[in-house]
């Protein structure tokens, strides 16, 4: 079979490459992504291989690169990605690189600094500007107070908060101690007040308020005033608020202590000359100095600008170049040296139908390194268990992928995921069929695939739209095939369609049928004989009374029916397996029994369905009438309890045909005598050929399948690679547990598959609910009102059925359609014990570190 149904032919091989030559020839094969190295110095420090100090060098590169690309993400400037993937640059060009790097960062550090240090300095200055503004309003503001003194000071009023000493403005130290404490003062004592200014974050003035008062005991004047802009924080660039405050107090112990608070509290103070013109006259210098400051920092901005952009345009280039130079030196790493000195030796699994074109890539990087010795491909035999290695394309990698997400194929085993691109869309429209929802399903799906190339290269980190976009065949194909389903149920939101006509006639009147929620149709009366063309007759929606029952027993009958032929198609599955392994003790005692089990038992009761169907009806007489039809359930069950059946009606027979308690007594008779010939054949079959060569352990009952391995280079050896060396016990153990699992996993995967009746009723019921309750009150609305009603109604019926009938409904019955897959099909065949096949490929580690570098 091709790779699509099986896993890809792996071969062993030893590549022996000259020491100039190796660097071109595995960055050709990284390009064509179709080796898969193994480590041939598993022992062997990561800091002691050959090429460490190339490795390193590279991871310096990296760093450098990823510093360039937060300042250009930091300033916001677009990086141009072609999409287009540069060759790994030569080991030479790594010297120029390093240098262009070097260049770069060392450029832009200085300018970072350069610019730090100038923020820095333009805040000092902005908050100097702030406090001289601040402290003059403060110093000019006017507050009415006469204090009535005698002797030196006389009756006036005082307009200004108090300052530095000044034998000039005594008054205003009265504005600050009041009438009682000027008083207390000694006749020609000089009362000199100091004071201090600053800047303070705004969320630490109140806690350096309390500080203050409770430090200096209420011996200190505290004035502040909020900075109405933010301002710059240079280190981080973030936006601050501060405050300006200016402190008065008397004496040096107070200075000191004042000056410790604000140090404690990150508070910046700025020397606040004492008299009005010297504040107006450095007021006027700051001012100079920050305008040439905002000059000077637009140009630094300028050049920051142009050399961030000119580093943009490469920098995607770049990433890749270092990625694939540092790809290979880790490559490299795995290799060994031979006692020359001069030629590396390497271990590789490659697919044994591309042999061809790895050499013709080696011969390749051969030429491009200019070196005179062709490398050597040999293919080695083995018995280990090759890596498993299935080729997909965008519309098949969806469906390996649900697949592989239980298990990865063991080496050459039958590969489910062809099957399940019909199967699981099928599965999941049982359950979900409803022509509306899945149009809506199928849109969204062919809408992602149209865009595709777009919406691929945004590259988006948002996990759950990556799994949508991933899974977009999927999507469309479970919508398309859930149109098919809900055409068949005859369902589109909750409504059908009647584009045949009914082909049953209503005896009821108009009045009865509009008014009355539980009618009844009788076929007997009201059927006309022929059935509707295509799907359900529409006549079932005025059909309140039996309209359940009638669905119901369809679709919990079809589910059964559709379970049963899914695992027989799992069970000859193996078949596949066994004959491809040459596993004949497998083949005749555990396929043929379990087949045999399936068939008698389960397929036998889907075949009652399809006899009473075609026997029974409410137009025959009886035996054959509706009255007469047995419950399929109850002969099952009475079939393999062996119990007598019940009387039935008057003019009904026992049995649907002729025989039929004989052909079920023996079916069930021959289906039990399976369970011991699955329990006990093979490993007394494999102690018997164990005896018989005398020898412990041997392959004795598996030697065709080992005798294949070899003579195919290994490509059968994982089918039953591990049984030869299983102990006889174990072997007993597993083939009971085998065959207890199988037999009771027969009757518990028949019943699981009736959760496409149970999903499949309850999506039916949920979307006659929202009909119902919803947007019928908007249809039954009149006149103009009812316009604006019903647009409001439709806006929120399609919100819930989106929401809930789509998504959440769709998520469930995916789930459990995978379940269906993963349990009760894959179960019969797959092991999936084997692990994927992981090549060297550029494509992927660039993809895989861009997401890295996402995160």
């Amino acid at each position: 079979m091709g790779s699509l149904f099986r896993s890809e032919e792996m071969a062993l091989c030893q590549l022996f490459l000259q020491s100039e030559a190796a660097y071109a020839c595995v960055s050709e094969l990284g390009e064509l992504g179709l080796v898969q190295f193994r480590d041939l110095n598993p022992d062997v420090n990561a800091f002691q291989r050959k090429f460490v100090n190339e490795v390193r060098r590279c991871d310096e590169m990296e760093r450098k690169l990823r510093y360039l690309e937060k300042e250009i993400k930091k300033d916001g400037i677009p990086m141009l990605d072609t999409g287009e993937s540069p060759e790994a640059p030569q080991p030479r060009e790594m010297i120029d690189l390093e240098a262009t790097f070097e260049k770069l960062e060392n450029e832009l550090r200085e300018v970072n600094q350069n610019a730090e240090a100038l923020k820095r300095n333009f805040l000092e200055l902005t908050e100097l500007k702030h406090i001289l503004r601040k402290t003059q309003v403060f110093f000019d503001e006017s507050v009415p107070t006469v204090y009535k003194s005698s002797g030196a000071y006389s009756s006036s009023k005082y307009r200004r908060y108090p300052q530095m000493a000044d034998n000039q403005n005594e008054d205003e130290q009265a504005q600050l101690l009041g009438e009682e404490g000027v008083r207390a003062s000694q006749p020609g004592q000089n009362l000199k007040l100091g004071f201090v200014a600053g800047v303070i974050l705004r969320e630490r003035l109140p806690a350096f308020e309390r500080m203050l008062w409770r430090a200096c005991r209420g011996n200190v004047f505290l004035r502040q005033a909020m900075i109405e802009t933010p301002l710059e924080d240079p280190t981080n660039g973030d936006q601050v608020h501060k405050s300006v405050f200016i402190i008065f107090f008397q004496g040096d112990q107070l200075k000191t202590r004042v000056k410790k608070i604000c140090e404690g509290f990150r508070a910046t103070l700025y020397p606040c000359p004492e008299a009005p013109a010297d504040r107006r006259e450095m007021a006027m210098g700051v001012m100079t100095r920050i305008e040439d400051l905002n000059t000077v920092l637009g140009q630094t901005q300028d050049h920051r600008h142009r050399v961030l952009v000119a580093a943009a345009k490469n920098l995607k280039n770049w990433f890749v170049k270092v990625r694939k130079i540092k790809a290979i030196y880790h490559t490299l790493n795995l290799f060994n040296l031979d006692v020359t000195q001069k030629c590396l030796i390497a271990e590789c699994w490659v697919p044994l139908l591309d042999i061809e074109t790895i050499q013709l890539a080696l011969r390749r990087g051969t030429e491009r390194s200019g070196s005179s010795v062709p490398p050597i491909l040999n293919r080695m035999q083995t018995f280990e268990n090759p890596p498993t290695y299935n080729r997909t394309n965008k519309f098949t990698k969806a469906f390996q992928a649900l697949i592989d997400a239980y298990g990865v194929a063991s080496y050459r085993e039958m590969n489910p995921a062809p099957y399940t691109i019909i199967t699981f869309p099928f599965l999941f429209a049982v359950m979900f069929g409803d022509l509306g929802h899945g149009a809506i399903m199928a849109l969204f799906g062919l809408w992602m695939i149209r865009k595709e190339k777009g919406l691929a290269a945004q590259k988006t980190d948002n996990e759950i739209w990556n799994i949508f976009f991933g899974g977009r065949y999927i999507i469309f194909l479970m919508g398309v095939f859930s149109m098919y389903t809900g055409l068949i149920y005859n369902d589109i939101f909750s409504k059908s369609l009647n584009i045949f006509g009914s082909h049953w006639h209503l005896s009821y009147n108009t009045s009865t049928v509009m008014e009355n929620k539980f009618l009844q149709l009788s076929p007997k009366v009201d059927y006309e004989g022929a059935p509707y063309p295509f799907g359900m007759d529409p006549i079932w929606q005025v059909a309140g009374a039996n309209k359940i029952i009638f669905h119901n027993a369809y679709k919990m009958k079809i589910s059964i029916i559709f379970g049963v032929i899914h695992m027989i198609f799992g069970v000859v599955m193996s078949w596949h397996n066994h004959t491809y392994f040459r596993n004949r003790i497998s083949l005749l005692y555990e396929f043929i029994p379990q087949l045999i089990f399936l068939l008698l038992l389960f397929f036998y009761m889907v075949l009652l369905m399809f006899i009473k169907w075609i026997k029974f009806a409410a137009t025959n007489n009886k035996p054959y009438s509706e009255a007469c039809a047995p419950s399929i359930l109850i002969t099952f069950i009475d079939m393999v309890l062996f119990n007598t059946p019940k009387p039935p009606p008057e003019k009904c027979e026992t049995y649907m045909f002729f025989g039929q308690h004989f052909i079920q007594v023996l079916f069930v008779l021959v289906a039990v005598g399976c369970i011991p010939v699955m329990l006990l054949a093979k490993p007394l079959l494999i102690m018997q050929a164990r005896k018989q060569a005398n020898v412990q352990p041997i392959a004795g009952a598996t030697s065709d399948a080992e005798t294949g391995g070899v003579s195919n280079g290994g490509s059968h050896g994982g089918g039953g690679g591990h049984e030869e060396e299983e102990e006889l016990s174990e072997i007993f153990i597993h083939q009971s547990i085998h065959t207890i699992e199988y037999v009771l996993g027969s009757v518990s995967h028949t019943a699981s598959y009736l959760r496409l009746w149970a999903l499949s009723l309850a999506h039916a019921q949920l979307a006659e609910v929202l009909w119902t309750m919803v947007l019928s009150i908007g249809l039954k609305q009149e006149g103009p009102i009812g316009g604006i009603v019903l647009t409001c109604v439709f806006a929120f019926w399609a919100i819930l059925t989106v929401g809930i009938l789509v998504l959440m409904e769709g998520l469930s019955a995916f789930l459990h359609t995978l379940r269906l897959h993963w349990v009760e099909f894959q179960s019969k065949f797959y092991k999936g014990q084997g692990y994927a096949f992981q090549p060297f490929s550029f494509d992927a580690i660039i993809e895989n570190g861009s997401a890295a570098a996402e995160e």
